[in-house]
């Protein structure tokens, strides 16, 4: 994956933040939005663009595009550098290879053990009863 082209292919945009913040806050854009067209990438192949499509499939619109905004810093230069970061490890993140699970049998000794507590567990309740007499 090559970050710089990735990074060509994004778009920002720099809204209003929301909250409290007095005057300051009501004349300076400083929330970063990221656009990243998934659909018409040329930095992924099919199969990674596949693979990218499930992983985002909840924040992706309908034209297949994935939306990042934010808006922690007063700092407009701040928030692009923070969702562009956030960007990059979420794309890793979506094409990491799942690691595909090897079934093991569980040990002899840990079944051992785990009957031997479960014995010591029932005698100590069955020690708490009343005798009785006969």
């Amino acid at each position: 994956m090559d970050v710089t082209l990735l990074k060509s292919e994004l778009t920002y945009k720099y809204v209003r933040s929301s909250g409290s913040g007095g005057q300051h806050v009501n004349k300076v854009s400083s929330k970063s939005e990221l656009y990243f067209d998934l659909e018409n990438s040329s930095v992924f192949n099919d199969e990674e663009k596949q693979k990218l499509f499930e992983f985002f499939n909840n924040r992706l619109t309908k034209d297949g595009v994935l939306i990042l905004a934010c808006d922690e810093s007063r700092s407009q230069f701040r928030n692009k550098a923070l969702v562009t970061q956030r960007f990059i490890e979420l794309i890793e993140e979506g094409l990491k290879e799942k690691k595909i699970r090897i079934p093991t049998r569980i040990p002899r000794g840990v079944k051992k053990k785990r009957l031997k507590n479960k014995r010591i567990h029932a005698d100590k309740k069955a020690n708490r009863k009343p005798p009785t007499l006969e």
